[in-house]
C-alpha cells in the first residue's frame, strides 16, 4: 500500500472518530502527518488537502526514522475543537 492510500485510511479512521463525536472535518484545528521518507510528502499533503479541502487546520510534517510496524508509512493525528 502507498503511501497516498495508507493517509486516505488514517483521514477515514479520523474521519469516523469525528463523526462520533458529532464533528467534522471543519473542526479539526491541527493536524501532524508523521512520514518515514520525505518523498511522501506531496502524495500524502494531497490527500490532506482532498479531505480537509477549505477548512485548512494548522499541519505541521515531520520525518521519521520508522514507525511501529515497518510496513507503515505514514502516520497522522488531528486535533479537533467542537464548541
Amino acid at each position: 500500500m502507498g503511501a497516498a492510500d495508507q493517509a486516505r485510511l488514517c483521514l477515514e479512521i479520523i474521519l469516523g472518530a469525528l463523526a462520533q463525536a458529532g464533528a467534522g472535518p471543519e473542526h479539526v484545528v491541527r493536524t501532524r502527518m508523521y512520514l518515514t521518507s520525505a518523498e511522501d510528502f506531496e502524495a500524502v499533503a494531497g490527500v490532506h488537502g482532498e479531505v480537509f479541502g477549505s477548512a485548512r487546520p494548522a499541519s505541521t510534517a515531520v520525518v521519521v526514522a520508522g514507525l511501529l510496524d515497518p510496513r507503515w508509512r505514514v502516520e497522522l493525528e488531528a486535533e479537533a475543537y467542537i464548541a
